[in-house]
């Protein structure tokens, strides 16, 4: 797996939940390209609980949401936006999973809009979580203007 270089890090005003790795109570996640995928780790807390040790099913769709997104930055080069999600809830995540594993890739493009599926698991491979998101990924002209995008890369390139 190839680790991919967040384009936005150290720029002023960057506090994205996911990814910002300044944010001060954020995910930190960092991403890493494996084939056609990209993949992540994160591990839970009692911090994000909804139910007694369950991990909260909106914090769930955040972070298959923002592995989505970087699918989206690394893949096409470009920056983009949800215009839709269909979670699936399969079974409960525990908040004292040691880490658990998001993985997303393209299933289909047309244009600008991109279909992208997720899934979260355990420690133990279990799939727990998928989810589908349509993706807006805008042109790469609008992407460098207005997100600030020139390039995705992995430490190897």
């Amino acid at each position: 797996m190839k680790k991919i270089i967040n384009p936005w890090e150290g720029m002023p005003g960057y506090n994205c939940i996911g990814c910002s790795p300044d944010h001060p109570f954020g995910f930190h996640l960092h991403f890493y390209e494996d084939g056609d995928d990209i993949v992540s780790q994160w591990q839970p807390t009692p911090d994000f609980q909804g139910w007694v040790n369950t991990l909260h099913g909106g914090i769930q769709a955040l972070l298959l949401d923002e592995i989505c997104g970087w699918v989206v930055t690394r893949k096409l080069q470009t920056a983009g936006v949800t215009s839709r999600m269909e979670t699936r809830y399969k079974r409960p995540v525990s908040t004292s999973e040691p880490m658990l594993t998001l993985r997303a890739h393209i299933v289909e493009q047309r244009r600008n809009i991109v279909t992208i599926e997720a899934t979260l698991s355990d420690s133990t491979g279990k799939v727990c979580t998928e989810a589908t998101c349509t993706y807006f990924a805008f042109p790469k002209e609008k992407a460098e203007r207005d997100m600030h995008f020139k390039e995705c890369a992995t430490e190897e390139e």
